[in-house]
């Protein structure tokens, strides 16, 4: 009898075991950085080299001529998928679209048909890990949304297929553009998603029923988005925001009242009666001032997704 074993990522921490082993030192922010790119996939875990820094090894791995990494997207989904084209075509639409697309949205940024093997290719892809499908908070199953959840895919698209073979040292040298800040923003995202029970347990709400999903509100006046919401049985929501930083993070007056709004909307818009407890999860946690002080229940660092 053949039975089909679906092999789960590994998490930050057991890839900061499997990096030791390797004989590697690198802190947990290049670990972070090394999985918001290769995820938790020991193949690529593998290709790195412990005597360099995390920015040397993805520049080494994507931006080199003969990078291991560099012409690694094709061959991933040939191997996986028979006629992979499709399946390309659905990861190329959502990696433009941080935040998601519904069915109906996919198929159109695809250029897909409605029919065509649709329901199979996203399950495929979901099963494999590329994408994830959710529920926002309050929604009905029709409105689902499928989002781009694998690192590897997401960076090479965002950053490689534009590359020129003389960019060879554009992770390294390269400014801070608006590009790059946009993709660690949504990478980091990713990341504390993938280790939603690490933060459960940092909160002290292992044993506690919860469902985890997002939240988003469209429609007359701003869209609001929530990445994580943690829906808990003793009558508190958990609203959590995530940010990713080279230094201790700064709320300041404009972001502030971003966050007040973003509550507020969510409070209004669901009706409910829970109490709201805004939660931070950054990099190297919060600078302390009157906007972190007043408005953050829980100020969580990295560490917590190394549980």
């Amino acid at each position: 009898m053949t039975h089909r074993i679906k092999l789960e990522p590994f998490t930050l921490k057991e890839c900061e075991e499997f990096l030791k082993y390797k004989s590697g030192i690198f802190d947990k922010y290049q670990i972070v950085q090394l999985y918001m790119v290769l995820g938790g996939i020991p193949f690529y875990l593998e290709q790195v080299d412990p005597t360099e820094s995390a920015a040397q090894n993805i520049n080494r791995l994507f931006f080199e001529k003969n990078g291991v990494l560099r012409a690694e997207f094709d061959s991933l989904y040939k191997s996986l998928f028979d006629n992979p084209e499709k399946h390309i075509a659905v990861i190329e639409a959502l990696s433009k679209k941080a935040k998601g697309l519904t069915r109906v949205e996919l198929i159109k940024e695809a250029k897909l048909s409605a029919g065509g093997g649709i329901t199979r290719i996203l399950k495929e892809l979901e099963e494999s890990n590329f994408i994830r499908k959710y529920i926002s908070y309050g929604k009905k199953e029709r409105d689902s949304l499928y989002q781009l959840t694998d690192f590897y895919s997401l960076f090479y698209l965002r950053f490689i297929t534009k590359a020129s073979i003389l960019d060879e040292n554009v992770r390294i040298n390269g400014p801070d553009s608006p590009e790059q800040r946009t993709w660690s923003g949504y990478a980091f995202e990713q990341v504390c998603l993938a280790h939603v029970r690490e933060i459960k347990q940092a909160l002290g709400i292992s044993g506690v029923q919860t469902t985890t999903s997002s939240w988003i509100k469209t429609g007359a006046g701003p869209n609001v988005q929530i990445d994580l919401v943690i829906d808990r049985r003793d009558h508190v929501i958990n609203v959590c925001e995530m940010k990713f930083s080279i230094n201790n993070f700064t709320i300041n007056k404009k972001y502030a009242e971003e966050l007040r709004n973003k509550v507020g909307v969510f409070k209004e818009e669901t009706k409910t009666r829970k109490a709201i407890f805004l939660t931070m999860i950054t990099t190297f946690g919060l600078n302390k001032n009157i906007y972190s002080t007043s408005l953050i229940q829980k100020d969580l660092t990295m560490d917590v997704l190394f549980i």
